[in-house]
């Protein structure tokens, strides 16, 4: 079973590595990071390397391929008509099309999500709209063989979805322990839900300088 994560400069490393954790540890995974051209790409935190063991070519069909998310690296990822291109391709023979947080945008921009229901990050969320899909809150949203997982953390929890689905309950179960994923969040300030409308406020601001501003080159 070959898993394909693809990296991109810039990209939020939580949505990468979480679902990794998870989804490499599965029996009989294949895990591939792909990328246009092999080699190092440096997540948006502008200190954590991530390594490119392929390009996207060389993994042409994956069971399952996951795009993480980003601000303004993702922007350039969803305009990247080589990467578009082969999520296509790959999404033509795929089991599972999958995406965290923004990601779902970059989805979106290869057509991937036309009626389909899907998620995102909240403050990217009616962004979807432009790419005909129907947003939705949540986790994790299933829409045939598409799952868009929210913001970040999220990643996890449809990792561990994915995983139920792919090698049986017990199986993730085994994972869930084994990770030892039990959040307690110690603020309570995690979803739009939650928190205050000051803070929302804050943190869409936030998020919207963060997609706007000018992707390394």
């Amino acid at each position: 079973m070959q898993i394909a994560f693809v990296l991109y400069p810039e990209l939020t490393a939580l949505d990468l590595v979480g679902p990794l954790e998870v989804l490499s540890r599965l029996p009989g995974a294949e895990v591939h990071l792909v990328a246009t051209d092999p080699g190092t790409v440096t997540a948006d935190n502008g200190v954590l390397q991530l390594v490119a063991t392929s390009s996207l070519h060389g993994v042409p069909a994956p069971d399952v391929l996951l795009v993480p998310g980003g601000t303004a690296g993702t922007v350039r990822a969803a305009r990247d008509p080589e990467l578009l291109d082969w999520l296509r391709q790959a999404a033509l023979t795929a089991t599972w099309i999958t995406s965290v947080c923004t990601g779902s945008l970059v989805l979106g921009s290869a057509g991937l999500l036309e009626g389909r229901r899907a998620t995102s990050h909240w403050a990217a969320l009616e962004e979807l709209r432009a790419y005909g899909a129907e947003p939705v809150q949540g986790r994790f949203v299933v829409d045939g063989n598409v799952v868009t997982a929210a913001g970040v953390s999220a990643g996890i929890d449809m990792a561990l979805w994915l995983t139920a689905q792919l090698a049986g309950g017990d199986v993730a179960d085994l994972l869930e322990l084994v990770i030892e994923y039990a959040p307690e969040p110690p603020r309570g300030t995690g979803s739009p839900d939650t928190a205050d409308d000051v803070l929302v406020d804050l943190g869409r601001e936030v998020i919207r300088s963060l997609m706007a501003a000018p992707a390394t080159p």
